[in-house]
């Protein structure tokens, strides 16, 4: 993994680190069933990372039974709400403990900087399993306001198998947010990481084990989306489906569900959320480095990058101006080194889909104001520049699609109508943001628009006690704080007749 120009300590540790591909099934490591293997590369620079074991449904087979024997025999389920809270602790101090293996891991597997690793990836997951092993035993249930002659209890109850299907570009915080609420509420779950980051899901899986989580109640089986992925979303023995990814898939998993048991899908899909600018913003500067550092952070490999800039006519000489010197500061660099701020794509066939759409946006007849190209092709790596649009259009495929790479567009607009109807002119509805200094136009924009969080006079705001997700076809539910308890748990009315 080094080269000889390497001067990061981290280029060291990524020579000496050795994988460990191997599922994880019923608390061992174990091969695929048929032996299958597939080669991991490093979007860094394009070589071998390891071996990884191709699961297939003879492995989800294996997974998911030892997931219904642990949660029929109830050694998880069983234990009280404070007896998980110490193990989901515990495992949170040990990815704590972890955190440079796990971020080296992650910025190994998928390209992102290693100091955003470190600072947010690895500190992130940690805080998700522990804030729901301390939410648990907090969760109340109901008595319903019946006539004094009954007595109706309203619980709730833990599903039973739960199927996690995560994507690559934040492996490890999205694993923490099915895990955290599936795992405290007493489900046991089937992990099925991409193939394009599976390590630190593996790695996750033994310190959840060395935590006191007992075995078979956590199980990650690597592969493929097609093979791994289908046989777990059409398992006649699981309950639920909490998959984060592209809206594509997300049909999928939905038939998936109506051609075996009708299990319970959540879909947390992608996004092409709107970044309104008006004339009357306080500081269109500040908005301008909202906009770059949420757009280009993780490469653009963001479901929730605001990826379409409507900025008022009028300031949009100001916003490009300001915009041209925030993005110089995302030019892509070696994700080992810290001072890096934008790192590689995730694989080879990422970074040609991006440059595709930058092509598609040139030929549509939009102008690219920075960027556009490959860089640091002699890394071997997947380097594309951060690139800015400008005169796009809405209708432009550009706009409409999810790219997934570091590209945005700004398009101008004339006044509120226009800028509402422009943002909300979209499939997708995940998160949308509107800077303004009129507080009564912010509110109204706010709630005009089709979004699942709106942000005003800020981007990326998060904590894990607010909730994640979308409207139309940004998905349904709603991942992180106490509303996900939602997802992974039954409601039961027992009833009592009271005799008189």
């Amino acid at each position: 993994m080094t080269t000889p120009d390497s001067t990061s300590p981290w280029h060291a540790r990524a020579a000496s680190l050795v994988t460990d591909g191997r599922l994880f099934i019923n608390g061992e490591r174990v091969p695929a069933k048929d032996g299958q293997t597939f080669e991991k590369h490093s979007p860094l620079n394009g070589l071998g990372l390891g071996t990884v074991a191709r699961g297939q449904k003879a492995d989800i087979d294996a997974a998911v039974a030892a997931a219904r024997a642990a949660f029929a025999d109830r050694r998880w389920a069983g234990q009280s709400p404070k007896a998980r809270k110490k193990v989901l602790q515990r495992w949170s101090e040990l990815v704590l403990a972890a955190r440079d293996e796990l971020a080296l891991l992650e910025t190994l597997d998928m390209g992102k900087p290693i100091s955003h690793s470190l600072a947010v990836d690895v500190p992130a997951t940690a805080n998700c399993i522990a804030w729901y092993g301390e939410a648990v035993d907090k969760l109340y249930d109901e008595i319903a306001p019946t006539a004094d002659t009954a007595l109706a209890l309203i619980t709730r109850e833990a599903m039973g198998v739960i199927g996690a299907i995560v994507p690559w570009n934040y492996p490890l915080i999205m694993a923490a947010w099915k895990l955290g609420p599936a795992l405290a509420a007493g489900n046991s779950v089937v992990l099925k990481p991409s193939e394009k980051s599976p390590y630190t899901a593996l790695r996750l899986a033994e310190l959840a084990l060395e935590a006191g989580l007992p075995a078979g109640v956590f199980n990650v089986v690597t592969g493929y989306g097609h093979e791994a992925g289908e046989a777990l979303a059409l398992h006649m023995d699981v309950d639920a489906i909490g998959f984060t990814g592209s809206t594509r898939i997300g049909r999928r998993m939905l038939a998936c569900s109506a051609e075996s048991n009708l299990k319970r899908v959540y879909n947390e899909l992608g996004g092409k959320s709107a970044f309104v600018v008006f004339n009357d913003a306080k500081d269109v500067a500040a908005a301008a480095r909202a906009a770059a550092g949420s757009v280009f952070y993780n490469q653009g490999e963001s479901c929730n990058a605001p990826t379409r800039l409507l900025v008022q006519q009028d300031v949009v000489p100001e916003f490009m101006a300001a915009l041209q010197d925030e993005v110089r500061k995302y030019l892509p660099g070696d994700p080992l080194q810290e001072s890096t701020e934008m790192g590689a794509l995730v694989d080879a066939g990422q970074m040609s889909t991006v440059l595709g759409y930058i092509h598609q946006g040139q030929a549509e007849g939009a102008n690219i104001a920075f960027g556009g190209r490959r860089v640091r092709s002699e890394t071997g790596g997947y380097f594309v520049e951060p690139t800015i649009f400008e005169g796009v259009r809405n209708d432009m495929k550009i706009a409409r699609e999810e790219i997934f790479g570091p590209v945005l567009g700004v398009i101008p607009f004339a006044n509120e109508a226009e800028a509402l109807a422009l943002a909300n002119d979209s499939v997708y509805g995940l998160q949308a943001s509107v800077w303004s200094s009129q507080i009564d136009r912010a509110h109204r924009v706010a709630r005009g628009l089709k979004a699942g969080t709106v942000h005003v006079n800020q981007y990326d705001e998060d904590d894990i006690t607010v909730p994640f997700g979308g409207y139309k076809q940004s998905g349904n539910g709603r991942d992180k704080s106490l509303h996900a308890f939602d997802k992974y748990t039954e409601l039961k009315t027992t009833w009592l007749r009271i005799d008189a």
